[in-house]
């Protein structure tokens, strides 16, 4: 599976963005897929999970009820709506998939990694 990640730029405090990930491959409908982001400094960090079928999402604490996770298996594309967003969203994000549906928020649970979106918010 090749992932490409789309949507990022910058936003002020406060803004929305959608960020996509276009999947390669029949098989994509098999995998579950999770967005990650990692800020400069900082380590990657769990931001949200979709299960195969869409019909199970998981999310960071932190971002409960701003960000919201999805995907169409009919285009091959997981989203990542981020709303209100603060100047600590600040990141590079990344989308992933992986072929099973624990250890949403491990780094090394994925198989596939995209190439990663930079959002930018400003105060």
């Amino acid at each position: 599976v090749q992932l490409q990640a789309s949507g990022g730029g910058l936003v002020q405090a406060g803004g929305s963005l959608r960020l996509s990930c276009a999947a390669s491959g029949r098989t994509f409908s098999t995998y579950a897929m999770g967005w990650f982001r990692q800020a400069p400094g900082k380590e990657r960090e769990f931001v949200a999970g979709i299960n195969w079928s869409g019909g199970r999402t998981y999310y960071a604490d932190s971002l409960k009820g701003r960000f919201t996770i999805s995907r169409d298996n009919a285009k091959n594309t997981v989203y990542l709506q981020m709303n209100s967003l603060k100047p600590e969203d600040t990141a590079v994000y990344y989308c992933a998939a992986k072929s099973d549906g624990s250890s949403w928020y491990i780094v090394g649970r994925y198989d596939y990694w995209g190439q990663g979106t930079l959002v930018t918010v400003s105060s």
